[in-house]
């Protein structure tokens, strides 16, 4: 047993891949406009108008596809095709139908964390999407709880905190995100775990934490974790 009440972690880009999805959807989507603008200005202007769009439609595939529509109706001037409008409704549904595929050593890991404390699922994004996703990757199972919201600040993390009964000192968040999985805990005084993923979505971007800064750690691998664990209960 370690010395934390609660161990959360992030799903998206933490447990199982989904920036990579979204590159090549986006990918697909450039080569849909390639003879309107160049890939660069594609990209600029669909950054833009997600940034824009985020607190309207918050995250997630169905949020990802209303800012695909709007940025090729800008690119276009309006003149987009009902045809080509289609084909950016068809790329949703593959991003829905896709399988779940788990980051390196989730699967194995994942059980022996179940075996020694409470687990609870802490995600934002679409709740459909997310319950999909949890269903498809066979995880459900190892948490005791799940939490799907539509941020991840300070205030959400009291309200975990408050829900839960757990004092900050034994609340650990684990994540992919500076932004949303580490930063604000840190802020509470709890501990949070950072497992960077190869691609970070621009709008989760952020700086690390000070050398030093208590409660911070960071893992190259989800496989790291329950070492970490008995290093600090010991």
């Amino acid at each position: 047993m370690s010395n934390f009440d609660l161990l959360a972690l992030d799903a998206d880009d933490t447990l199982w891949h989904n920036e990579t999805l979204y590159r090549v959807t986006r990918d697909r989507f450039v080569e849909l406009l390639a003879a309107i603008a160049d890939e660069q200005t594609i990209i600029d202007r669909l950054d833009e108008t997600e940034g824009r769009n985020l607190e309207s439609f918050g995250f997630g595939i169905k949020a990802y596809t209303l800012s695909l529509i709007e940025t090729a109706v800008s690119l276009t001037g309006g003149k987009i095709s009902g045809r080509e409008v289609q084909q950016i409704v068809n790329l949703a549904h593959e991003m829905i139908d896709a399988p779940v595929q788990l980051l390196p050593g989730v699967a194995e890991t994942l059980p022996h964390l179940a075996e020694q404390q409470r687990l609870l699922l802490l995600t934002k994004g679409d709740i459909l999407d997310q319950e999909r996703k949890l269903e498809r990757s066979h995880l459900a199972q190892y948490f005791t709880f799940v939490e799907v919201t539509s941020k991840k600040n300070l205030t959400t993390y009291r309200q975990v905190l408050q829900q839960y009964q757990v004092a900050p000192e034994h609340f650990m968040m684990v994540g992919n995100s500076l932004k949303s999985d580490i930063l604000p805990v840190l802020e509470l005084k709890a501990s949070a775990v950072y497992i960077p993923f190869e691609i970070t979505w621009l709008h989760e971007t952020a700086e690390p934490p000070a050398a030093g800064t208590a409660g911070f750690y960071e893992l190259n691998s989800f496989a790291g974790l329950p070492a970490l664990l008995n290093q600090l209960t010991a």
